[in-house]
């Protein structure tokens, strides 16, 4: 995967994201849920730019481990390859 590729998923996994964020219901307890998920959804992307920004091998392979913990951690992820970008 190369560096465009990875942006392109990279955005079409926040898209993703928001557009589950605004399907849940106004209740109280979909509310918090719904946040969390557009704080997590901000944060790959800001690991990212921190790997692009290492200095070495090492430091970026450190950002890139960071990066994908955390795209592990929210369940959409693990269905982000089948998924067409709109």
């Amino acid at each position: 995967m190369n560096s465009e590729e990875l942006k392109t998923r990279k955005r079409g996994f926040a898209l993703r994201i928001i557009r589950l964020a605004e399907s849940l219901p106004e209740a109280p307890a979909a509310k918090v849920i719904r946040n969390q998920l557009l704080r997590c959804r901000s944060s790959i992307g800001a690991n990212y730019r921190a790997a692009c920004r290492a200095r070495s091998k090492a430091d970026f392979v450190s950002s890139s481990i960071k990066t994908a913990k955390g795209i592990r951690a929210n369940p959409q992820s693990a269905i982000s390859d089948q998924k067409s970008y709109a």
